[in-house]
């Protein structure tokens, strides 16, 4: 009795902590994926799911694929994008100075000062970002104002470095804050690759029959062409999308006027959407109060601005749920979460995957 109650305690904990040491979320967060160039990531999911899996399969855009039970019905899948925001070279002037344009939804205010790492086919070339005091007073920054230094003396010298097309991100890694938060880039959807990944695992070891497909998507910050991909092979009878939503509960935060309260720390996000069945959301909160789990809700007026929007309309109609972890300053090199909140979508989309009645 004793010895039972200790390990539910140590598995308590380890719950609690897992960030402090969870190395596949680490390998996630330090990998470079910027739309468009996401094998990287890719072959840290491949890696980590094929013990777990009955099969793992990447296709043509590198979106990958844990299957358990592949010959069981009904079929489930739950999406996460694994690309991230990022820059991409165009070109070198004549003083060795790098140029790029965007990939997704960047703020180039964020990056004047910073340093950055460029991913290209010979490896990591890391540079610095000008940061004058006339770039950052400049009334309307674009992204082709920011000026990338690597180092190099000429135009021959940094091209013989950085080929046009490289991407770039923010140099910059996973930080632990106080009270269970934590900073890092690309949270925005890392946190949800991990999220679907950890709820494969629990399903597995429930025992599910079920046809269990869980996906890390290419693409959504750009064009969606991922989870387009991934919903047209797997043919699921219903999708689960996790990504992240802003919080409300910050300065120069998202309004609560446009889509309601949202709190770090409060427990996983559901979402009021045309998209989505409200009868749907009743039963994943049934799911969640039946296993603890606190749940809040966002209100959207049309889309929802997910891969959720684009799996909806393939296969002649898929049901989707979204399943949203509460996110602090979305596109930034430094976005916050909680554990709680990313601890409560596991839980989430484990029984969803489990126990949602079709």
């Amino acid at each position: 009795r004793l010895g039972k109650i200790r390990s539910k305690g140590k598995m308590k904990d380890r719950r609690r902590t897992y960030m402090e040491h969870e190395v596949f979320l680490n390998r996630l967060l330090d990998a470079v994926t910027v739309s468009g160039e996401i094998a990287q990531g890719s072959q840290i999911v491949k890696e980590e799911m094929e013990p777990f899996a009955d099969q793992v399969f990447t296709d043509i855009l590198n979106d990958t694929v844990a299957v358990l039970n592949p010959q069981a019905e009904p079929k489930i899948l739950a999406t996460a994008h694994l690309d991230e925001i990022g820059l991409v070279i165009t070109c070198a002037d004549e003083h060795g100075y790098l140029y790029a344009i965007d990939r997704g939804g960047v703020i180039p205010q964020t990056y004047p000062g910073h340093k950055v790492q460029i991913h290209t086919e010979h490896g990591m070339v890391k540079g610095v970002v000008n940061g004058s005091r006339a770039l950052c007073r400049k009334e309307k920054m674009e992204v082709t104002d920011l000026v990338i230094d690597i180092g190099a003396d000429s135009k021959e010298e940094a091209l013989s470095l950085v080929k046009p097309g490289s991407t770039v991100t923010f140099d910059c890694g996973f930080e632990k804050l106080s009270g269970g938060r934590f900073a890092g880039r690309a949270l925005d959807d890392r946190l949800g690759v991990y999220i679907i990944m950890e709820a494969f695992k629990r399903v597995k070891e429930a025992g599910t029959k079920r046809g269990v497909y869980c996906a890390a998507t290419a693409g959504e910050e750009t064009t969606k062409n991922g989870a387009y991909f991934t919903a047209g092979t797997v043919k699921p009878d219903l999708a689960v999308v996790v990504d992240v939503t802003y919080c409300t509960d910050y300065p120069y935060g998202y309004s609560v006027k446009e889509a309601g309260e949202v709190k770090l720390g409060a427990g996983p996000v559901l979402c009021n959407s045309p998209l989505i069945p409200s009868q749907l959301n009743r039963q994943a909160e049934k799911i969640a109060a039946r296993r603890g789990i606190p749940v809040q809700y966002e209100t959207a007026s049309r889309l929802t601005c997910t891969d959720a929007d684009k799996i909806h309309f393939e296969n002649g109609g898929t049901p989707v749920i979204l399943v949203s972890i509460p996110l602090r300053y979305m596109h930034s090199p430094a976005e916050v979460a909680d554990e709680r909140d990313v601890e409560g979508c596991i839980g989430l989309v484990a029984g969803i995957l489990e126990e949602f009645e079709l």
